[in-house]
């Protein structure tokens, strides 16, 4: 049958018929096969004078972040070149840590930014992540960077363990590429972070009513699911 599993691990192909001569697509000669990846395996299997063959569809299920907020959801892809960062958001999430935590930083026409647990943009979980800077990842619209301390205090460009902020500019801001670590985007719901982006804020750019991230949860979609639900290609 068809199946698919968590991506990160893999899955054991068996064509059963113990005793039986099998080859296998990949070239195994085996019963069973371990495979890793998205793809079509067909395997050919004769036992005495009998013949079979069938082909299975594997497919993997890509982790995504779902944020749930007052002003609609919105869901996020995290980047494979940035494990790091990726790793340690999906940590995060898994934990909880999130889950009620402030938008405390809200810049019209520029970024939105949380994951503080004080809620004033001096803490986090309590250690940094190093750089992983990629001149590829751009500052486009819905971009998810890791937010961080100045280069005076910060010359390695280390990345605050959990705030993180969101290009809420439908030009992009391409004038912080390269300065800091683009670990994601936004591949649906973009509307959200827009409208997040558009609440009044004080004199130091906080909410003057507060924005919570009320939940973020792992979510899993095969390739196929992330094109035909939300016409997203993964890159």
């Amino acid at each position: 049958n068809d199946t698919s599993f968590v991506e990160g691990g893999s899955i054991l192909l068996d064509a059963e018929n113990p005793g039986a001569n099998y080859l296998w697509s990949t070239g195994a000669t085996t019963q069973t096969i371990t495979v890793d990846a998205d793809g079509k395996y067909w395997v050919s299997v004769q036992l005495g004078e009998s013949k079979g063959s069938d082909t299975i569809t594997v497919q993997v299920q890509y982790k995504t972040i779902r944020v749930e907020t007052d002003f609609g959801d919105f869901r996020i892809w995290l980047y494979h070149e940035t494990p790091l960062h990726r790793s340690n958001f999906l940590t995060l999430a898994d934990q909880g840590f999130y889950d009620s935590l402030l938008f405390h930083r809200v810049v019209y026409d520029f970024v939105i930014q949380g994951g503080d647990p004080e809620g004033t943009g001096y803490g986090g979980p309590g250690y940094e992540i190093p750089a992983e800077i990629i001149d590829t990842m751009h500052h486009r619209y819905g971009a998810v960077g890791a937010a961080r301390q100045a280069d005076f205090y910060n010359p390695e460009r280390k990345s605050n363990g959990s705030q993180f902020y969101i290009v809420s500019d439908p030009d992009g801001q391409s004038n912080l590429d390269t300065l800091y670590t683009v670990f994601g985007f936004v591949f649906s719901g973009i509307h959200a972070v827009f409208s997040i982006s558009q609440v009044e804020v004080d004199d130091n750019d906080r909410p003057v009513n507060d924005v919570f991230m009320k939940k973020l949860t792992i979510e899993l979609f095969t390739r196929k699911e992330l094109k035909d639900d939300f016409s997203f290609v993964i890159p």
